[in-house]
């Protein structure tokens, strides 16, 4: 019964363009009944203009357990380095002024 219990697999490749990474500290994440839209934008100070570095969409399923990893790996790192310090939990002020008239989409 053991032997037929094999662990599946896969091997992921990490082309050398995507595994430089792409910084980012804005994300706008909206949603449908069937999808999780996951905008990433980097902001920079004094600029009235932003492009979205990256799009992510992903079913709800993946989207919460995508979540459940996340917890898992900021529970990790504040053990190991601390607490993170955010804002207040109900200010919406990342720390930067956006365009009063727009939000990036």
């Amino acid at each position: 019964m053991e032997n037929k219990k094999k662990k599946h697999q896969i091997k992921i490749e990490l082309d050398d363009n995507i595994g430089q990474g792409e910084y980012v500290n804005f994300a706008i994440v909206t949603h449908s009944p069937a999808e999780f839209v996951m905008d990433f934008i980097r902001v920079l100070p004094g600029m009235t203009k932003s492009k979205v570095k990256s799009r992510l969409i992903m079913a709800p399923m993946h989207a919460k357990t995508l979540m459940h990893a996340l917890k898992d790996n900021i529970n990790k790192y504040e053990s190991k380095f601390g607490e993170i310090k955010t804002p207040a939990p109900d200010a919406s002020n990342p720390g930067f002024k956006l365009p009063e008239d727009v939000l990036p989409n």
